[in-house]
């Protein structure tokens, strides 16, 4: 029955005599088998016995066999078929309830799945499902490792803002050297397109008035700002109907601050938010208030009443003057442009006048002084306005922040910095592949691909006391695996390793759950 379907599909294909590389792969797709054009050359490659670059119809029933016969998943298919040719629905609503773990199963959701999957027609007619049918289903979306219902945002986007996990990406223009390559609008694109949330634009002065992209004091390649925003206007929203930040590093003149703010307002209209959603709020709007917005990050003059008493007034040429301290062996590359002059802070002198660092006593009465670094920049105050609830201030303490940093204010914090506080990096280099992205894009697959996570309770509660490094409390999960097959595996270029494979699995969080498994290695086989 299988055999005269299967000829049935591919006969008219070789009415000609033998088809090429080409076809085969057409051929397969008209089979409804997804498979990589590189995976389709190297197994016509081995099954071509002529090596004419063609192939009998012999040969191709071999290659659409060693790409879909499994012996994996039919050793699975027989075990719950009562004949090892066919499964009734009861069998295929049993292997889904003990081996998928559906906990909702009926025979009705069986017969959905044999409708939608199994291609030989008398065999669907009869509410059947055949090996064929059973392997399209195992190689669907349907089975994938994550479950479908992740697949939409389906977490309460309601909450407030700080309350999510964001994703995020750092110096997002480059597409791959840091300090060589060119700034591409594709950083933009690509990113927005695998659901970032909050892209990075450096601005510079640029010729005849027009502020440029890219990565400042390097040879990397430059960008116009207004054709940077126009692109990002165009997929914003593509992915994800969530709020996108743009985090300007702004080394602009006022002058050309001022062209940024016009072309934000010029290119995203009433996207663009440019004041608050309530009269006089105390908290951050939700992801759902903040649909379909883009929201700028910017160092900001005075509050956020102050920037609706000036709405609609001129601002052009108006500039504010903004004053921050820098910290000691913060790395930033505005050092090299910025000139930062030293003011001497007093420090209040130890109750027991006694250094707790070095436990030198000190003088009576004597004050310490300590220099600190501080800088002063100019502001437009048109692109001042544009920041409402993202308000770019410098980090200085944990201890800090709970007591005096205000709701719309956030910090972003230089790696050297952040590698003292957490191993964890909440930007990343999207060009650049690796474990790094590999988690990042793992982690935000997740609630849709939406590009907002929403934080686990403990992790939004200001009283929280979890430590990440001391669990005791709660019982531990035992997780397992068991590996069955490995499809169509990205063929290696190397001469002495072509074929071998393993696979590695980690668990990434908190020091107690972490663990890594691998198996053992299988020698090359045609994948």
């Amino acid at each position: 029955m299988e055999m005269r379907w299967f000829l049935s599909k591919i006969q008219d294909d070789f009415r000609g005599g033998k088809i090429n590389l080409e076809k085969t792969q057409r051929l397969l797709e008209k089979l409804d088998i997804r498979c990589s054009y590189i995976h389709v050359k190297q197994i016509f490659k081995d099954n071509d016995r002529l090596k004419q670059g063609r192939i009998t119809i012999e040969e191709f029933r071999a290659i659409y066999r060693i790409i879909t016969h499994r012996e994996e998943i039919i050793e699975i298919f027989n075990t719950y078929s009562e004949n090892r040719k066919i499964l009734l629905a009861s069998n295929l609503a049993q292997f889904l309830t003990q081996e998928q773990y559906a906990a909702e199963m009926s025979k009705a959701i069986a017969f959905e799945i044999i409708q939608k999957y199994e291609p030989i027609e008398e065999v669907r007619k009869a509410h059947q499902m055949s090996l064929e049918g059973f392997t399209r289903y195992m190689d669907s979306r349907e089975c994938l490792l994550f479950k479908n219902e992740c697949g939409k945002v389906y977490q309460d986007m309601t909450h407030p803002l700080n309350d999510y996990f964001i994703s995020s990406s750092h110096n997002t223009y480059l597409v791959s050297d840091q300090l060589l390559g060119p700034s591409d609008l594709w950083g933009y694109v690509s990113a927005l397109v695998k659901g970032c949330r909050c892209l990075e634009i450096d601005c510079w002065d640029g010729a005849q008035n027009e502020p440029v992209v890219y990565h400042g004091y390097t040879l990397t390649s430059k960008l116009l700002f207004k054709t940077v925003i126009q692109a990002i206007h165009k997929y914003a929203f593509v992915t994800s109907d969530y709020p996108v930040v743009l985090s300007l590093e702004n080394h602009c003149s006022t002058a050309q601050q001022e062209v940024m703010a016009d072309n934000l307002q010029a290119t995203f209209g009433e996207s663009l938010l440019s004041d608050m959603l309530d009269d006089f709020p105390d908290t951050l709007p939700s992801p759902e208030a903040l649909k379909f917005k883009i929201l700028v990050k910017n160092k900001k003059i005075g509050t956020l009443k102050e920037t609706r008493e000036r709405k609609g007034s001129d601002k052009r040429g108006k500039v504010e003057e903004w004053e921050e301290e820098v910290a000691d062996g913060e790395e930033e590359e505005e050092e090299e442009e910025e000139k930062f002059k030293e003011s001497e802070v007093l420090e209040s002198v130890l109750g027991d006048n006694q250094d707790k660092e070095t436990g030198v006593k000190k003088l009576p009465g004597v004050m310490l002084f300590k220099k600190k670094k501080t800088r002063k920049l100019k502001i437009a105050l048109a692109l001042s306005d544009l920041v409402i609830y993202t308000k770019a201030e410098k980090f200085k303490s944990f201890q800090h922040s709970r007591l005096y940093q205000q709701f719309n204010e956030n910090n972003s914090i230089g790696e050297t910095q952040a590698r003292k506080l957490s191993k964890l990096r909440v930007a990343l280099n999207f060009q650049t592949p690796g474990l790094p992205m590999d988690l990042q894009n793992g982690k935000f697959l997740d609630n849709g691909g939406s590009g907002y996570i929403l934080k686990p309770h403990f992790l939004r509660e200001s009283k929280s006391y979890f430590n990440p490094s001391n669990i005791k409390e709660g019982m531990p999960i035992t997780l397992t695996i068991r590996l069955i097959s490995g499809i169509q595996l990205p063929l290696t270029h190397s001469s002495s390793n072509k074929g071998d494979s393993l696979v590695i699995i980690e668990v990434f969080g908190v020091p107690n759950d972490q663990m890594k498994q691998q198996t053992r290695v299988i020698k090359k086989k045609c994948f």
